[in-house]
């Protein structure tokens, strides 16, 4: 089954990284019961609690789309954590299917 894979990366301060962890936390909760969202987790580097990385996994493009136009996605990642950020990238992925040989 195809699907669109998103791995975002950010870096926020030593002192922003405890807030960002905790948004996070409350983002990815909401994300991840939203229609579409295959899967939706947050991750903190064990070594630089100043990075972050959200490896999110969608049933397709449009299923993105419509989390980023989410009043917890405005709320919670415009509204708070972009602006702590020093860092924000993220790629987009379609996923290959297996197929047998």
């Amino acid at each position: 089954m195809p699907s669109y894979t998103v791995i975002a990366h950010y870096r926020t301060t030593e002192a922003d990284a405890p807030t960002v962890r905790e948004v996070l936390s409350r983002h990815a909760a909401a994300s991840a019961a939203e229609p579409g969202c295959v899967t939706f987790t947050a991750h903190q580097h064990a070594d630089d609690p100043t990075r972050f990385v959200l490896y999110e996994v969608y049933a397709d493009e449009a299923a993105f789309t419509a989390h980023r136009a989410t009043p917890h996605f405005r709320d919670n990642i415009e509204g708070i954590v972009v602006p702590l950020l020093l860092e924000r990238t993220w790629t987009a992925l379609s996923t290959i299917e297996h197929r047998p040989s």
